[in-house]
């Protein structure tokens, strides 16, 4: 009984550290960029490619992404949207200007 009781406060134990260091990893703050396309698509997600267009964002507009953290998929890059405040995908291409504002 006590060895049935030690293997599962282990894996109690592996579980939660591996849940703490995804929602850590989650949380990093994105890097300030700008958009540099004249135009770029802004979507909500992204499955097998984007999904869930939610507007065109504009040369200047202030965006964030940390490279290295925030996950890119064939291109598309997870981004914030400073303007409305909301997460979403846009063309890797179109940041630029790291650390301008």
């Amino acid at each position: 009984m006590a060895l049935r009781h030690q293997k599962f406060l282990v894996g109690a134990a592996l579980a939660s550290s591996a849940l703490l260091s995804t929602a850590a990893s989650a949380q990093v703050a994105p890097d300030h960029c700008i958009v540099v396309c004249q135009s770029a698509s802004f979507y909500a997600n992204y499955s097998g490619g984007p999904i869930g267009f939610k507007r065109t964002l504009y040369y200047g507009d202030k965006v964030g992404h940390t490279r290295g953290a925030h996950p890119v998929y064939n291109g598309w890059a997870a981004s914030f949207d400073y303007g409305p405040n909301d997460w979403g995908y846009i063309l890797y291409g179109c940041l630029g200007g790291w650390g301008s504002w």
